[in-house]
């Protein structure tokens, strides 16, 4: 939806409102109907500080109360509904039996509710499409092959081990991130109780010699006067930003795609980020061209799965690229995120008429490039974990003791 700034003369006088419409056609309807007097002039405008607010504010509510679906459990109601598909049961009653065979509460009431959507007429796609963000892009993606090729069952079967591959990712990379954590929010409260409790002596101390204080003693007091004098509102400052950085990443446009861009410069994230989007991109696509789908639409679909708009715009330009004649080699070259060895890979595969052989080669290579800094994270964020505690332990070493060397010296001499 969309604001737009109503500009009529009614009684010789100038009236400005502002309606809320889906486009400017709507928005001139709407504004016939409601302004008074002649309208003079219609302009899109930002949307008032209140609706602005309230937006926020449902936002943050939604944020808090959305229930996630466990992964687990839909990779076993896609299990069940490939099972019983390839038995010959129809769609309908495959969604009803998932819906009350299902434990999980809010995937029963989403697939009670694509059941309702079928029984009105639409496709699977189009009622699985309103719990886009419950489901996944790649459900989508493999639901709307298997709608398009005539084989849900198979193309179930294959999302179910899509979700699994992706689960097995996810909790390799939870299980590879626990001890950093763990170290770090261990470091991070013991910084904090040094700081309440072990620095405000020292402070006392070194206030009443009146002494010339080394330089890591004065980062260390001006740490403990803001942790003790506004932890509350650094606190409270910390838990806004994330707020608001969720807020901007998922409502502003702008604001996603240069974090997009930005996170795949990161040193590992990147090639996280990078990697785990060519590997489902290359996976997905390379199911759809194995089934039969033109290339062009195959793409189309393909691009769904992903959510790094960066990657995204670049591989959207593959589509544009072939559809005006250019070979698919050619045009995923000019992307320039593809390695000369997979370029000419995929350039055997047109050539011979293998491409779904070559491309899943491709898959495999981006695969095997996620698992190899996923198994080595550990020894990848090491030296930073490493650099991070002494830095910490010399800044509070430094920042007592060489006031004490000082005094202990002065009091020698």
């Amino acid at each position: 939806m969309k604001y737009y700034e109503i500009h009529s003369l009614f009684k010789g006088k100038k009236v400005i409102k502002v309606i809320k419409a889906p486009n400017k056609n709507d928005a001139i309807s709407m504004a016939k109907s409601k302004a008074s007097g002649i309208i003079i002039n219609i302009k899109e405008t930002s949307a008032p500080v209140e609706d602005q607010l309230q937006d926020l504010k449902e936002n943050i509510l939604a944020a808090i109360t959305k229930k996630t679906i466990k992964m687990k459990d839909l990779i076993a109601a896609i299990r069940q509904l490939s099972v019983m598909t390839d038995a010959g049961i129809s769609i309908h009653d495959s969604i009803k039996e998932v819906s009350s065979a299902t434990v999980d509460k809010t995937l029963k009431n989403i697939f009670q509710k694509i059941d309702d959507d079928l029984n009105s007429g639409l496709s699977l796609t189009e009622a699985m499409m309103t719990f886009r963000y419950e489901l996944g892009d790649v459900t989508i993606a493999m639901v709307e092959l298997g709608e398009s090729t005539g084989n849900m069952a198979e193309s179930l079967e294959k999302l179910s081990e899509i979700l699994e591959e992706i689960e097995e990712n996810r909790q390799k990379f939870k299980k590879a991130l626990r001890y950093p954590i763990t170290v770090i929010i261990a470091i991070g409260i013991a910084f904090t109780i040094l700081m309440v409790y072990v620095v405000p002596k020292f402070k006392d101390i070194f206030a009443k010699l009146k002494a010339d204080l080394p330089l890591p003693t004065k980062i260390l007091l001006v740490m403990e006067h803001a942790v003790n004098n506004y932890g509350h509102l650094l606190l409270l400052a910390l838990i806004v930003t994330i707020v608001t950085f969720k807020y901007l990443l998922k409502n502003n446009e702008e604001f996603k795609d240069k974090y997009d861009q930005y996170i795949l410069k990161v040193y590992l994230i990147g090639n996280i980020t990078f990697y785990a989007t060519l590997s489902r991109f290359t996976l997905v696509f390379t199911e759809l061209i194995r089934a039969g789908i033109p290339i062009s639409d195959a793409l189309d679909t393909a691009l769904l799965t992903l959510e790094n708009t960066y990657l995204k715009k670049q591989l959207a330009a593959v589509k544009t690229s072939v559809s005006r004649g250019i070979s698919l080699t050619e045009a995923f070259r000019d992307t320039n995120l593809f390695e000369g060895m997979l370029i000419q890979m995929i350039h055997a595969g047109e050539q011979s008429g293998t491409l779904d052989k070559m491309l899943e080669k491709v898959t495999d290579y981006f695969k095997s490039k996620f698992n190899d800094i996923i198994d080595n994270i550990a020894s990848y964020i090491e030296p930073i974990l490493l650099a991070f505690i002494a830095g910490m332990v010399l800044l509070m070493a430094l920042g007592i003791f060489m006031p004490m060397w000082d005094m202990a010296q002065a009091v020698k001499n």
